[in-house]
């Protein structure tokens, strides 16, 4: 198969491609991380902490007789993991490649043995019991770090080999199929679509085809409706999103409080810890629904500020990607990138009633010990990619789809245009 005049790309082929320069660990020393992300994401999480007191005190002293119970355990767990993110964020995040396939064989495992041993709670089995007085954990949040490491480290190996369907599409479909169906086995319907677009923004962005990518998308979105129409109470959701005042006291009830929450605060709020929806009227006002409190009690300046603070969050993490020294690292970059902006886009998009409710965390503002912990496991491996970007004139950072214009293998950034008169193409430097 001949290659196509002015293509880029060589034809899929059987044989495994050889790990480039762009794959192979970087010789580059580490820097200091990206400050503004890391205060970012610390902001972030102090915001929730006190988010998560403001809303929860009433639920802790009806539930425990202790109005300090949630908070507590929030604090406990933002202290790890606070130093989670530190300590990883000093390791060379080149040898999670060849930890990947232990990080999703522990996912595996995690996932089966919830199914075997975890504890169900209002029909769900998601949780593993650790004993009296500590929390709960839930292996489905580190499979979305497992399977985002593994992906990466997988598609950045392939190449081009993606292209083709026998040798790409299928062991990628098979790969996020197993995670998606273990995941459904619980049933948690909004985690599995959560890893399903981590891992397609993934595939998409290492340089799959369009075309298997919208086909992929389509299944998925026909899956999912099949999975509202057979369980009853996602037809539920759906029907307090379409119309929730057919049923205020029923299935609409928690749409229609979570916005009037949101709504009471007007410009600038009835004040911190002033909230009355949070006094039973918002079921889970301390975790998916904790946005409409902080509307309620801090106003739109007070959401606006929270906004804010992803929006720089996002930006930041784009620019990581753009700059990393192999794709393994922007692979990474991207699919916290996705993991964060979905779930955010999500959380807030059911607050506003702009989509059904699914039952999402907010990132980093939401009460939840194992999704915080393994946020800020996620985050301490960005902001060591962050130690490895690409600044210095004369180095080509890695190729990434949407993120920067690939660069020809051929071509060194720091050849100049003369060196290849013959050429038609112009030569392309790394982006900074």
């Amino acid at each position: 198969m001949s290659r196509l005049p002015g293509s880029k790309l060589k034809p899929a082929t059987n044989a495994k491609p050889s790990v480039s320069a762009k794959q192979a660990p970087s010789k580059q020393r580490a820097h200091a991380p990206d400050y503004l992300l890391l205060t970012t994401v610390l902001v972030l999480a102090v915001i929730g902490l006190i988010a998560v007191y403001s809303a929860s005190y009433a639920l802790g002293e009806a539930q425990f007789d202790d109005p300090n119970y949630f908070v507590k355990r929030q604090g406990a767990f933002l202290v790890v993991g606070i130093v989670v993110m530190f300590v990883t964020m000093r390791f060379p995040y080149h040898l999670l490649r060849g930890l990947s396939p232990l990080l999703m064989l522990f996912s595996l495992v995690g996932l089966m043995a919830v199914l075997l041993i975890g504890h169900e709670s209002n029909g769900a089995q998601r949780w593993i019991s650790l004993g009296s007085g500590l929390p709960p954990l839930q292996p489905s949040e580190f499979a979305k770090f497992a399977v985002l490491v593994y992906m990466a480290a997988w598609l950045s190996a392939k190449g081009e080999v993606i292209h083709d369907v026998s040798l790409g599409v299928l062991p990628f479909v098979g790969m996020v199929g197993l995670i998606g169906a273990l995941i459904m086995a619980q049933p948690d319907l909004g985690t599995a679509i959560m890893v399903a677009a981590i891992t397609g923004t993934l595939f998409f962005v290492a340089g799959a085809r369009l075309f298997h990518v919208m086909v992929l998308a389509a299944t998925g979105m026909f899956a999912t409706l099949v999975l509202i129409l057979t369980g009853g109470y996602r037809m539920d959701r759906i029907t307090a999103f379409l119309d929730a005042e057919s049923d205020p006291t029923g299935v609409g009830f928690h749409a229609i409080q979570l916005l009037v929450a949101f709504g009471s605060g007007g410009f600038t709020g009835l004040g911190l810890g002033v909230s009355r929806q949070k006094f039973f009227y918002v079921p889970g006002s301390h975790t998916d629904g904790i946005l409409a409190i902080i509307g309620e009690e801090l106003g739109y300046i007070g959401v606006s500020v929270v906004m804010l603070l992803f929006l720089v969050m996002l930006v930041r993490i784009l620019l990581v990607a753009r700059r990393s020294d192999t794709q393994f690292g922007s692979l990474i970059a991207m699919g916290i990138w996705a993991w964060i902006a979905f779930q955010m886009l999500i959380n807030v998009g059911g607050v506003l009633r702009l989509m059904p409710l699914t039952g999402i965390p907010l990132p980093f503002v939401s009460y939840g010990g194992t999704a915080l912990l393994t946020l800020f496991f996620a985050m301490g491996v960005l902001l060591g990619v962050s130690r490895y970007t690409v600044t210095a004139e004369g180095e080509q950072p890695a190729e990434v789809r949407g993120v920067r214009r690939p660069s020809s293998p051929s071509t060194p950034a720091s050849r100049p245009v003369a060196a290849r008169p013959t050429s038609s193409r112009p030569a392309q430097g790394g982006s900074r």
